[in-house]
């Protein structure tokens, strides 16, 4: 039996009464809109939706320097990209909806409004870039790993750009980090017109070899005296965690033990000269679960778009529906559909809405999030409050 039919045997009680989800009848769209939420995940997004909007602006004016700084954009060119920016009641309005972090000033010489970043909102971005330069060496390592996963050990530029953000890199990461390290990265013509790929340099690739992040847990889950997972099965294992008030059905957690068990591919392990594995489709599919956990691990928030992964299929080799595939392992990953995205999240690495292990970049974003939090409140006295606001929410 394919663990893409586990689903129908995972039971929500989040609203009173016991649904059971019967995937191998519906679209994988049908089971989004039909199943429970986890209300942590979703609260989480809640907040990060109107964040989302705030730093696509927020990057818009930093991009457009002017010569009587601080940086600042006209509310004219913002309006006429409100419906990119999903920007409901107009660029103005939303815009004053956050007075932390946007100044609406008037421009008398040229007779129009424009906006400016505040000193909090900029001391923020400072923090972030400082953050992002002083952990460039991950930044390399994040970059060089995503590539050892590729089969061809190269990704189109293009869809390093998607994640860019994600992956902690700075924006002009093609002269900070590429340029700067010829050793590890290469960039070639693209199949297509005006595009490049970017390679992990050959030399590089031979002797550079990776665990991945799954592997620092079982070594800490074996240690453990209360070891959740069957030390003898744990070489293949992943860790699962369901939100309070889910329960699992017995043939669902008989299902989910199996899968444990299955050997798999690592996504630093190159299939070349591999025998074919008597699991088949089963195996490959969690080879591909490996790369989507092992990406995740690489990101600053442990979180990505599904559009934005979905960018890297081929370059992995998952030749299936990747959004089927997060659906059906809820024990790993948890799927938020707010703010008219698929938001991905990697279950472990969270509890009760923040990240277990915390990083700089991470920490400087949350306090732009607190910004957003605030609305049109009064402003806090101090960061530390500000810090506060967010873990009350």
């Amino acid at each position: 039996m394919s663990f893409i039919l586990m689903r129908s045997l995972l039971i929500h009680p989040f609203r009173g009464s016991s649904v059971i989800n019967v995937r191998s009848t519906t679209t994988s769209a049908q089971y989004v809109a039909s199943r429970s939420r986890d209300p942590v995940f979703e609260k989480l997004m809640d907040k990060y939706k109107n964040l989302l909007k705030v730093i696509a602006i927020q990057d818009l004016v930093l991009a457009n320097p002017t010569a009587d700084p601080p940086p600042s954009l006209s509310i004219d060119f913002l309006s006429r990209l409100s419906q990119k920016l999903h920007l409901n009641r107009g660029a103005a309005s939303f815009l004053r909806k956050y007075p932390h972090i946007f100044h609406v000033l008037y421009d008398p010489v040229i007779a129009q409004p424009f906006c400016r970043l505040t000193d909090v909102a900029m001391e923020i971005s400072r923090q972030e870039a400082l953050a992002i330069t002083a952990t460039l060496p991950l930044v390399v390592d994040r970059l060089v790993r995503l590539l050892s996963m590729s089969i061809s050990k190269s990704i189109p530029l293009r869809a390093v750009f998607k994640v860019w953000r994600e992956l902690g890199l700075p924006d002009d990461f093609e002269d900070s980090v590429i340029a700067k390290n010829p050793r590890l990265f290469r960039l070639s013509d693209g199949h297509e017109p005006n595009t490049h790929t970017l390679e992990l340099v050959q030399e590089e690739e031979k002797v550079l070899k990776f665990e991945a992040a799954v592997e620092n847990w079982r070594v800490v889950e074996c240690s453990k005296e209360d070891c959740s997972v069957d030390r003898t099965e744990i070489q293949f294992s992943f860790k699962h965690s369901y939100p309070p008030g889910m329960r699992l059905s017995k043939n669902f957690k008989a299902k989910v033990k199996e899968w444990q068990r299955l050997p798999y591919v690592g996504p630093y392990e190159d299939m070349v000269g591999k025998k074919k594995n008597r699991s088949g489709v089963m195996g490959i599919e969690k080879r591909a679960v490996a790369f989507a956990h092992e990406f995740l691990s690489l990101t600053v928030e442990k979180m990505v778009e599904v559009e934005k992964i979905s960018h890297f299929r081929k370059c992995f080799g998952i030749d299936l529906n990747i959004r089927d595939l997060f659906l059906d392992h809820p024990g790993m990953f948890y799927m938020s559909t707010k703010g008219k995205r698929h938001t991905l999240f990697l279950r472990e690495a969270y509890e009760r809405g923040r990240l277990i292990d915390p990083n700089p970049v991470y920490e400087a974003r949350r306090k732009l999030l607190d910004l957003v939090l605030l609305g049109r409140h009064a402003a806090l006295s101090d960061s530390g409050n500000t810090t506060s606001m967010s873990e009350q929410e």
